[in-house]
């Protein structure tokens, strides 16, 4: 994996620009540790950091090749596991490669079938190729958006960077929010609407989605969508084919040229993760699997079990461990290293986040990567399968909004009431909701119900999932990991949309068909543990801490936050609440101890970002933001 960034201009001379390239490549350096690569034209300019996973010598970016008369530069980020199937395929049409990366491939089947390449990869990947002879630009996303890119448009100008913060290094992207902006920030984070990319005249390519860019300006064209079609399988030939999809996903993410090892929860999806990798390595010849845990200091003395987290992980880690036979590390974290860090996990995300659960999972990847390069990991198997609590709870069945957000109101509350007022919070989030509802592939004839879970799924899938990708993404690339995620591969993801809801469930269970597809691969008391999230702290410390920071936060006059959260309503909240996972307001686990955190972190990205907030359509006086030095 890697960071890229560039920067077409058709006034101005980039060849002039090295530095400020050099700055967005540098801004996300975690990313490529390994490596660094500029290229530079009139009109176009690369930069590039690489993490090396295949191929360290032939890999080097940005790569530059001639097809016959044709020129082309490419920029990339990602990992195409159908590598050697297009290389066998563009080898008997006269193609040559210098190495074995797939950096070469993806240019070659660009320079073959143009656009239309996309059809052929299977992969997770965010790249941009220049096509010197037409003067063409272009970019793409994989199809669920596992890999991150952003651009921004100006007069004459196109930019582009893996991370908010390369854009941002770019004197013509000013850190800047509009209403837009601040409805994001405050009302729809940690999640974000697709496409947005919060600061003032940032976007974000879709996952699915790619865009050209020439002289006469951008054009966007969706190449992937989800299909709703008719189900005919049966339940054996369901759970067969699933197995079969599954398996393959795992053992095509298994090529590495570097360590490579699983992320183990002693849940469903992570087992079952983890038994194709050990079953894979196996066959090949190759060492025991690694596999990581994590976990909290005095868990076990201060867990209770909840509707969402029934039970430790760890008797199940051990469990799985000893079953696979592998090689197995615990990591354990502390509340000191949570707070420590708080301001990490907002710099590699770029945004407020999800307190303990970003934190944790930042040092979680900085522990994995001392021992390996690469990782595999379980996200996406809920949003497809269907596995998340609010699938099953009347309420959240019947909400007219994002059913992981059902407090709304009382996040709202915590507002000042005037910049509430005006940005109107309830239109928006529905507005959202909305324009997520008319999205959502229908089938002719379907039964209430049925529809009703296809809306929640492709929900999930396009506007929940991209969260925890997001996070997952950020927290690892920060440390140099690699984490591959073999839930979203897109023909799993097409499959499953299409199982009937009562097909899902088969058994009577949550995520059934999956559950039925795993029989005989894992024992039947892992198979049928109940759902159980990434762990946030229950440590009352971490509440506590988090709590005194975010009150010191507010009392400080020169906050800029003093514009924009109720004061009273908050410091009412800290001394009436004692439970940590008080006020959900979000997801699962994002309760008290998490909104304080992400009072913290608000504040803090506010002043280290040096963001000017943009008053427009009536705003009430905003703050000049208190810059760091």
């Amino acid at each position: 994996m890697c960071g890229i960034a560039g920067w077409v201009d058709w006034r101005r001379d980039l060849r002039q620009e090295a530095a400020t390239l050099e700055r967005m490549a540098a801004a996300m350096a975690p990313r490529g540790p390994d490596d660094a690569g500029l290229w530079l034209s009139t009109n176009v300019a690369f930069a590039h950091r690489r993490l090396i996973v295949v191929d360290p010598a032939g890999g080097a970016q940005p790569m530059h090749k001639q097809y016959g008369t044709r020129r082309f530069v490419i920029t990339y980020n990602g990992e195409l596991y159908n590598t050697e199937d297009l290389r066998r395929d563009l080898l008997a049409r006269g193609y040559r490669f210098d190495g074995h990366s797939d950096t070469e491939v993806l240019l070659a089947a660009y320079a073959h079938w143009g656009e239309a390449c996309l059809s052929h990869l299977n992969g997770i990947f965010a790249f941009a190729i220049w096509n010197e002879a037409e003067e063409t630009l272009f970019l793409a996303r994989d199809r669920l958006g596992v890999k991150p890119l952003f651009y921004a448009e100006r007069p004459d100008a196109f930019l582009y960077a893996s991370e908010l913060k390369g854009l941002l290094a770019n004197p013509l992207v000013p850190a800047e929010l509009d209403r837009d902006g601040l409805s994001e920030a405050f009302l729809m984070a940690p999640s974000r609407t697709p496409g947005h990319g919060v600061f003032r005249g940032v976007k974000e390519l879709r996952p699915g989605w790619s865009i050209r860019v020439t002289r006469r300006g951008s054009r966007l064209h969706r190449y992937w969508a989800l299909e709703a079609h008719e189900h005919l399988d049966s339940a054996e030939e369901t759970a067969a084919r699933v197995r079969f999809l599954l398996r393959d996903a795992v053992e095509r993410q298994l090529i590495s040229d570097v360590p490579i090892s699983t992320l183990l929860s002693g849940g469903l999806d992570s087992s079952a993760v983890t038994a194709f990798a050990a079953e894979g390595l196996k066959a090949q010849g190759r060492d025991a699997l690694r596999t990581y845990s994590v976990e909290f200091a005095e868990m076990d003395r201060h867990f209770r079990p909840t509707a969402f987290q029934k039970s430790l992980d760890g008797p199940w880690v051990q469990r799985v461990s000893e079953l696979f036979a592998t090689d197995h590390r615990r990591v354990v974290l502390d509340t000191p290293e949570l707070v420590h860090y708080l301001g990490a996990a907002l710099q590699a995300r770029d945004l407020p986040g999800m307190a303990d659960v970003d934190t944790s999972l930042l040092l979680f990847c900085r522990d994995v990567r001392r021992g390996a390069t690469v990782a595999l990991s379980g996200e996406s198997a809920d949003e497809v399968f269907g596995g998340y609590p609010w699938f099953y709870r009347e309420d959240a069945l019947a909400a007219h909004t994002f059913p992981w957000a059902l407090r709304q109101r009382d996040r709202v509350a915590l507002l000042n009431p005037e910049f509430a007022a005006w940005l109107e919070p309830e239109q928006y989030v529905a507005n959202r909701y909305e324009q997520a509802l008319a999205e959502v592939p229908s089938l002719p004839g379907e039964d209430p119900t049925e529809a009703r879970m296809r809306e929640l799924l492709y929900l999930n899938i396009t506007r929940f999932l991209p969260t925890l990708l997001d996070r997952k993404d950020r927290m690892s690339m920060a440390t140099g990991l690699e984490v591959r995620v073999p839930f979203c591969d897109h023909r799993l993801v097409e499959y499953t949309y299409n199982i009937p809801w009562a097909l899902k469930t088969y058994g009577g269970h949550p995520k059934g068909i999956l559950r039925e597809a795993l029989r005989g691969i894992l024992p039947d008391d892992v198979l049928y543990r109940p759902k159980s999230p990434y762990p946030s702290t229950p440590n009352p410390t971490y509440l506590s801490a988090m709590r005194s920071q975010a009150l010191e936060v507010l009392s400080d006059p020169g906050s800029p936050l003093s514009a924009y959260l109720n004061r009273t309503a908050i410091e009412r909240l800290a001394r009436e609440e004692q439970d940590p996972f008080a006020l959900p307001w979000f997801s699962q686990l994002m309760g008290l101890a998490q909104w304080f955190s992400y009072v913290v972190q608000l504040d803090l990205w506010l002043r280290s970002y040096r963001i000017r907030p943009i008053a427009d359509r009536g705003a009430p006086d905003l703050p000049h933001v208190v810059l760091q030095s």
